[in-house]
């Protein structure tokens, strides 16, 4: 069974890389930006919460996302193992997914961190957002949104990575040179 997070700043392949481990290993990858997008689009009442700090570039509140991340990893698919990407992004959150696996007596086995420069993704973000009209990918919601990974998320990988179990990967390059370096990784880490 693996349970691990990937994480890295916006921009940094997460999700792409999340689908290609997923399908490599057998098992599931949720994506809470995933989630709150759909949410979004279907205007759900959380969908409409979220949209709020999306479109600020903020954080969604932790006690929605620790709720959505809790009811989910009670899921039946989640068994055999999972890949958290977007979760968490916090300390707050770090200490609710150690209680959410612990209610089961189990543990996270590695978190994947991508790594590259900023003004790499903010390139990447915004020709994203040119190709799919993302609204939530202006320049100055990017650098906002990279500040705030660097502010509140390397602290989570540090905490981390006091566990020993933070492995680190370039993220830039071409997707298939990126995938076979976290496969790599991940086998030398077991």
């Amino acid at each position: 069974m693996t349970r691990m997070l990937i994480v890295g700043p916006p921009g940094s392949g997460k999700g792409t890389q999340a689908a290609r481990i997923s399908e490599r290993l057998g098992i599931v990858a949720i994506s809470t930006g995933d989630i709150f997008r759909a949410n979004v689009k279907a205007e759900t009442p959380l969908g409409v919460e979220a949209k709020q700090y999306m479109d600020a570039g903020d954080y969604v509140p932790d006690s929605v996302t620790n709720r959505m991340v809790r009811s989910r990893l009670q899921e039946p698919d989640v068994q055999d193992g999972f890949l958290l990407d977007g979760y968490p992004r916090t300390i707050a959150q770090v200490e609710e997914l150690d209680d959410i696996l612990a209610s089961t007596d189990q543990q996270l086995d590695a978190v994947l961190q991508l790594t590259a420069d900023d003004d790499e993704l903010v390139s990447r973000l915004l020709g994203r957002a040119a190709e799919d009209g993302r609204t939530d990918d202006t320049e100055e919601v990017i650098r906002h949104r990279l500040n705030l990974y660097h502010e509140k998320t390397e602290v989570v990988v540090a905490k981390y990575a006091e566990r020993g179990i933070v492995a680190k990967v370039d993220g830039i390059g071409p997707v298939d040179d990126v995938t076979e370096r976290i496969m790599a990784v991940l086998k030398d880490a077991q």
